[in-house]
C-alpha cells in the first residue's frame, strides 16, 4: 500500500513480487487534520506500507494512521518499506540539550509497525539497525545494483569514495566490477562547508572517475570533489548516489561540474537511473507470511 507520492515505486515493487496493490483514500479536512481509509481487504494478509521518508515530518502521522488501520482490520503483519529512512544522523548529543532524534524516531516506528525494511540507512555510531529499533529491522544494500549499473554504462571506471568511512563500501563496488578505487579525505566545517583533500590520481588519468556516495543532501562533498577533478586535468566525474535528497539547488550545482549524476529510486528524483525495487521484492519474498498472503 503506497502512501501519497510513493505510487510509482509501490507499483514497481508489486510487479516484482507478484503482489496486489492495497487501495486507500486520504485527504485533508478543512482544519488540516488527515482523513485515511483502507479500501481493500487486508484481513489475514501481510501488508507492506511503502513510504520513502525523505520528508518524514509531513508523512509520519499518515503513516501511523495507515498502520493502525491495517492492524485494526486484521492484517497479519504490517511492514514499513522505507527505501530511504530518515532521522539517522543525529545519533548522539553534540551540544547540551539536543534531542537524539534517531532514538526517538526509532521508538515511534517500533511502536507502530511489526517490521521495517530499508536500504543503506546512515549507520555511523550504530553497528546495526537492530541496535536502534525494537522490531525486526532489515537493512538492504544498494552497492551491488550501483556496481552493475557502473559496469554496464561506464568504460574504464575509477571508483572514488567521499571519505575514509566509505572504504569498505567503495571497495566492495570496485571489487564487484574489477575496477580500481581511491578515497578522498574530507573535513566538514558545517552542514554546507567541506574541505576535500585529493589523493594522487596520476596513475589513473585514462580512467573515468565515478564518485559514489550513500546520501547526497547539500551535495557539498560531491560538488567540491568534482571541481577539484577539473583542476587536476581529469575528466569530469560521474556521480552515483543511493539516496538523492539534493536539498535546494544542490542538484543544479552538481550537474554543472559532473559529467552525469545518477541515483537509485529510493527517493524519487530526476536523476533516478537504478531501481532497488527488485532488491526489496526479493527480500520481502523470503519473509514469513509472504507466501501465504
Amino acid at each position: 500500500m503506497p502512501l501519497p507520492g510513493n505510487e510509482t515505486f509501490a507499483r514497481l515493487l508489486a510487479a516484482e513480487g507478484g503482489w496486489s496493490m492495497v487501495e486507500s483514500e486520504t485527504r485533508r479536512f478543512p482544519d488540516g487534520e488527515t482523513y485515511f481509509r483502507i479500501l481493500s481487504e487486508v484481513k489475514g494478509h501481510a501488508v507492506d506500507l511503502v513510504c520513502t521518508l525523505a520528508a518524514p515530518d509531513d508523512q509520519f502521522l499518515r503513516l501511523v494512521f495507515a498502520a493502525d488501520t491495517a492492524h485494526r482490520l486484521g492484517a497479519a503483519e504490517v511492514t514499513l518499506v522505507a527505501p530511504y529512512l530518515a532521522y539517522m544522523r543525529q545519533d548522539k548529543v553534540f551540544n547540551p540539550g539536543e534531542a537524539v532524534t534517531s532514538q526517538t524516531f526509532a521508538r515511534l516506528l517500533s511502536a507502530t509497525f511489526d517490521r521495517i525494511v530499508t536500504v543503506d540507512p546512515h549507520l555511523h555510531r550504530y553497528p546495526l539497525l537492530s541496535a536502534l529499533y525494537q522490531i525486526p529491522a532489515d537493512s538492504l544494500h544498494a552497492a551491488p545494483v550501483l556496481a552493475d549499473w557502473i559496469a554496464a554504462n561506464v568504460a574504464a571506471p575509477l571508483l572514488i569514495g567521499p571519505d575514509e568511512e566509505s572504504v569498505q563500501w567503495v571497495s566492495g563496488i570496485a571489487s564487484r566490477i574489477g575496477a580500481p578505487f581511491e578515497v578522498l579525505r574530507k573535513t566538514r566545517h558545517g552542514d554546507r562547508s567541506v574541505e576535500i583533500a585529493m589523493p594522487d590520481l596520476s596513475a589513473h588519468r585514462l580512467r573515468q572517475p565515478v564518485l559514489v556516495d550513500d546520501i547526497a543532501s547539500s551535495g557539498g562533498t560531491l560538488i567540491e570533489a568534482a571541481r577539484q577533478f577539473s583542476a587536476m586535468g581529469l575528466p569530469r566525474p560521474i556521480c552515483a548516489v543511493v539516496h538523492a535528497l539534493f536539498a535546494g539547488d544542490a542538484f543544479a550545482l552538481l550537474s554543472e561540474v559532473a559529467a552525469r549524476v545518477v541515483s537509485t529510486d529510493t527517493v524519487a528524483h530526476a536523476s533516478n537511473a537504478v531501481s532497488v525495487a527488485p532488491l526489496i521484492a526479493r527480500h520481502l519474498n523470503t519473509l514469513p507470511l509472504r507466501k501465504e498472503s
